[in-house]
């Protein structure tokens, strides 16, 4: 049985984010960014960061992360979350088979492809109905070119910032790097980003940026967030965007 993928249009829209899926690069300003909180693995707070209403959840499935879910987390409490939030399946160099495992197990709308998978792999995922998200580690410099063989079959990139650990290393890049983007799929910021990059996040007009991700800035363990923490970022990121 298939996933249903989710509808990526109705998204977009509800971001203003009108030409996130037309054959242009996507350079207009979104409305409100989109929010992902990743490297969730917390049962206790689950329901209250949830609550807080951003658009995607993240779930690591990758062994040697110390977000790993594992055990800690049980199946029918992720698929309990409301519909209104894309549940993800964060990966690292997973075979489809078991990553496609994990999603029915899951319920899992997305897959976040963070180490070196193909296009080819992409291509299995999406046709499988999944929402496929493909990470890039950003360090001195961007090939664009290097992306383009995964344009056909993802709905967002990622660019974190690179380091020892395919993710999740808390420090930012220089998001200028990114102003030559011009490619027609949408992305999302990675990489360190916290409550004192609220204000800057909403500012910001980057060609393509349609969302953020959130992670070990909101943290007081390894997958445990600060939610009072998490809800000011949601807060200052719309309101701040709205308001302009």
């Amino acid at each position: 049985m298939k996933t249903p993928r989710p509808n990526l249009p109705a998204l977009a829209l509800a971001a203003g984010v009108l030409g996130a899926t037309a054959p242009e690069p996507a350079a207009a300003a979104p409305a409100r960014l989109l929010v992902k909180v990743c490297g969730m693995r917390d049962a206790a707070a689950l329901a209250a960061i949830a609550a807080l209403g951003p658009d995607f959840l993240g779930f690591i499935f990758a062994p040697k992360s110390p977000r790993f879910v594992g055990d800690v987390l049980a199946p029918e409490l992720v698929r309990a979350l409301p519909p209104t939030i894309w549940k993800v399946g964060v990966f690292v160099n997973e075979t489809t088979e078991n990553i496609l495992a994990t999603a029915h197990r899951f319920s899992l709308a997305a897959v976040q492809l963070h180490g070196k998978e193909t296009p080819a792999q992409c291509e299995e995922l999406n046709e499988a109905g999944l929402l496929v998200m493909k990470a890039f580690s950003v360090g001195e410099a961007v090939d664009f070119n290097a992306l383009l063989p995964y344009v056909p079959y993802c709905d967002f990139f990622l660019f974190d910032t690179k380091g020892a650990a395919p993710g999740g290393n808390g420090a930012i890049f220089d998001w200028n790097l990114l102003l030559a983007y011009n490619l027609p799929v949408p992305y999302f910021l990675a990489g360190g980003l916290g409550l004192e990059h609220a204000a800057e996040l909403a500012a910001l007009r980057l060609p393509g940026l349609v969302g953020v991700d959130l992670n070990s800035s909101f943290e007081t363990a390894p997958g445990v967030k600060d939610v009072g923490r998490l809800g000011e970022m949601l807060r200052a990121l719309h309101l701040n965007r709205v308001n302009e």
